[in-house]
């Protein structure tokens, strides 16, 4: 499928090598309404509410909660898909990288400013 296809419905979910990827229009690769650029392609699974996301912009709009961000002290979590290959990374893996580890599509480096939404950081 092409990253130009049709989405999946608003406020749905795309499987994404096997796994429900929540979010708005949500594109084959985890690439979503508020992220389509080629590197968009990492789905993160949201502490609060155990499903994969998109962006922190769809967990918004799609949930009726606030997000709640991994703490340091679960950088093991697997808790990033990798949507060109499906490979899930743990935290540490993730933020420690600038490409997957498992097929070497690059992230985008923009997310660096969004980690504060996901994950603990460091003072």
């Amino acid at each position: 499928m092409s990253m130009m296809e049709s989405p999946k419905t608003v406020g749905g979910f795309r499987e994404v090598h096997g796994k429900p990827v929540y979010g708005v229009e949500v594109y084959p690769q985890t690439r979503c309404s508020h992220w389509r650029g080629p590197h968009d392609t990492i789905a993160l699974r949201m502490k609060c509410c155990d499903r994969w996301m998109a962006c922190f912009e769809c967990h918004r709009e799609c949930t009726d909660h606030p997000a709640e961000a991994w703490s340091i002290h679960e950088r093991d979590q697997r808790a990033v898909l990798c949507g060109s290959c499906g490979e899930t990374l743990t935290i540490s893996e993730y933020l420690d990288a600038s490409s997957c580890l498992h097929c070497g599509t690059r992230f985008n480096p923009g997310c660096a400013d969004h980690y504060h939404l996901y994950f603990e950081m460091e003072s």
